[in-house]
């Protein structure tokens, strides 16, 4: 054998570099299935089962090209269950000249594969992953010389390489950034109808794998009943087409809103499929410019959604591989609070802690400004350690790997970089969640009230928050609003702050 191919399973693109130039009678792909990758992380069994169904699926696909697939089944006979263990095991059965493998998106697997082949003196090749819009060497250059990486220069930059909404040179509509037009709530009278997303109903082969991860996974999180996500390219390709068609005009205007028992509201439901690799970023960013070149949706909800694509996307994958393996040991406000048991249950008094991670559990989903400022938020401001943070998203979301949740995790959302990701904490008072929610009409804690019986906790640890950190904030410009409101609050208010936060933590 010429070539020993390793397709993980976030690497489903059906472009993928390592089938650049394979030769089906000379080369070999091997793909493997590893307890080890549900379990260093105590995975949502929809998660799992979203992995498992579409690597099958792909497997199916690649033997339809004429492509040899040494398959290793989650279940296998002397299964090692860990990834390097069955790699060191398919490279002495079939002796190949050299292991390819297309980068892959997680330090620990990168290392586990190096390893393996290291052990066995078989030659690695890493080749560079052409999913995306830059790459790992581009980040590098763009951050070289900087005092701070902020996600808008990149952008900006990303926008003119790749001529999206350009016009003559310049940004079509005038401006670079429409996220001030996108920040309405939906008012009392809530979201009105809104367009049902597009469900995949699972096959025989997903089927046959949730009764897998029930058998193998039955203590994990979660539930499978409305598992619904795309495992196959034409499925995802039909959750894109949903969306820029019927949720996209409205994307803009309500992707910041919040309501009771709506998980899904405009949101595009596609970010496992590109974390997959079963869709490709720059078709996707297409299907989205052409949505406004056709007067089909607004510009401001057209540059928001690819702005996640073209931008953060990219960005946040640039900031992991430049700061990795060390990034995930940072903890730059020195959090020590241990995550709290509700996180895995959902059971808690607070209603939009409540729903959030209800539907999570019940989803493997929640849409960024449930992570950022409800989830994540109420984490930040109880001062949970950040790696607990980290590890918590990575099992939980099914659209979860490393490369992109760590730096969103515990960087944008926790400042456990100390600003790397972030110019400043996203801090705030309960008042924001009732602002873009009704949450708290359903809450028997009172947003406006730091201190009392009917207190809101996200409230009571805002305040405590800045208390505790105020000497590390306030060189931050950005913090200077709210330290100054910190300095008006007399030496009893901070006391009662104090007090009422410890008995909150220990609840």
């Amino acid at each position: 054998m010429r070539n020993l191919l390793v397709i993980l399973g976030d690497q489903l693109d059906p472009d993928s570099p390592a089938l650049a130039d394979a030769d089906p009678k000379k080369d070999l792909i091997w793909m493997c299935e590893a307890s080890e990758e549900s379990t260093h992380v105590k995975s949502h069994k929809q998660r799992i089962v979203l992995f498992l169904s579409a690597m099958r699926h792909h497997r199916e696909w690649l033997e339809d090209k004429g492509f040899q697939v040494d398959y290793t089944p989650l279940d296998a006979d002397d299964h090692s269950g860990r990834l390097s263990g069955e790699l060191s095991k398919a490279i002495e059965k079939h002796d190949p000249e050299r292991v390819r493998i297309v980068e892959p998106g997680e330090w620990r697997v990168k290392q586990a594969i190096e390893g393996a082949c290291h052990r066995l003196s078989v030659p690695l090749d890493i080749l560079e992953d052409t999913h995306f819009l830059s790459t790992i060497d581009d980040f590098r250059r763009h951050a070289e010389g900087r005092k701070s990486l902020r996600m808008e220069f990149f952008y900006r930059e990303m926008r003119k390489r790749h001529d999206i909404l350009m016009e003559d040179g310049k940004p079509t509509g005038g401006d670079w950034n429409y996220d001030k037009e996108n920040r309405k709530s939906f008012g009392k009278s809530g979201p009105g109808e809104l367009p049902e997303p597009t469900h995949s109903e699972p096959d025989e082969i997903t089927r046959g794998v949730m009764d897998l991860v029930e058998t193998h996974f039955p203590d994990h999180p979660g539930s499978l009943e409305s598992f619904r996500w795309p495992v196959t390219r034409r499925s995802a390709l039909a959750h894109l087409r949903s969306f820029v068609e019927e949720r996209l005009p409205n994307f803009g205007d309500y992707q910041d809103a919040l309501w009771t028992d709506e998980p899904f509201l405009y949101h595009s439901l596609i970010s496992s499929s590109l974390n997959l690799k079963l869709l490709n970023p720059r078709e996707v960013i297409d299907a989205a410019e052409k949505a406004y070149q056709e007067n089909k949706a607004p510009l401001a909800a057209v540059e928001g959604f690819i702005r996640q694509i073209l931008g953060w996307r990219e960005y946040v994958r640039g900031v992991y591989w430049l700061h990795m393996p060390d990034y995930v040991e940072r903890n730059a406000l020195g959090a020590d609070q241990s995550l709290p048991e509700f996180y895995w249950t959902g059971e808690t008094e607070m209603n939009c802690l409540r729903q959030a991670i209800g539907q999570t559990l019940e989803h493997g989903y929640a849409h960024h400004i449930q992570r950022l400022m409800i989830t994540g938020l109420y984490a930040l401001l109880l001062g949970v350690r950040p790696q607990e943070v980290h590890e918590w998203y990575l099992a939980i979301y099914v659209d979860a790997v490393e490369w992109v949740e760590l730096p969103n995790t515990l960087g944008m959302s926790q400042f456990g970089d100390g600003g790397v990701m972030a110019s400043k904490p996203y801090c705030a008072s309960g008042k924001y969640i009732q602002r873009m929610s009704n949450y708290c009409a359903g809450c028997r804690f009172d947003p406006a009230k730091r201190t009392g019986d009917n207190a809101c906790p996200f409230t009571t640890l805002y305040w405590d928050f800045l208390l505790r950190n105020q000497d590390q904030l306030k060189g931050n410009q950005r913090m200077s609003m709210q330290l100054r409101n910190l300095s008006r609050l007399s030496n009893e208010d901070k006391s009662a702050i104090h007090d009422q936060a410890a008995r909150h933590r220990r609840m």
